[in-house]
């Protein structure tokens, strides 16, 4: 089973998550006005997700590890889970490379 994107909607936002393979979540973004605001974000995901470059590796206050994804110019486009280990973080930004470009598409809208 490859990754996907799952968008779904809540009231009037829309809100995408790119699931890996096995369907747990890697990345999920935020909260958009339109459906085609959604969409373009999997696109800039899609665009983005192989460049080393757009990852940014943080730490929470708890002390748990994550990572954003930002686009070109310098916004974010989605989020990870936290992780308790920088190798479990750095993990889901190797699962995310591998998804991202390629996933489908589930729309729950």
């Amino acid at each position: 089973m490859a990754g996907r994107y799952v968008l779904s909607q809540s009231g009037d936002q829309y809100h995408f998550v790119l699931k890996a393979s096995n369907g747990e979540p890697i990345l999920s973004s935020e909260r958009y006005a339109t459906k085609a605001n959604a969409l373009g974000g999997i696109t800039s995901v899609r665009n983005n997700s192989p460049i080393d470059a757009r990852y940014e590796k943080r730490t929470a206050a708890n002390g748990q590890f994550y990572f954003v994804l930002k686009a070109s110019n310098g916004e974010p486009i989605g989020t990870s889970e936290t992780y308790t280990s920088s190798a479990g973080r750095d993990a889901g930004i190797a699962s995310v490379k591998a998804h991202g470009p390629d996933a489908t598409l589930t729309d729950n809208t």
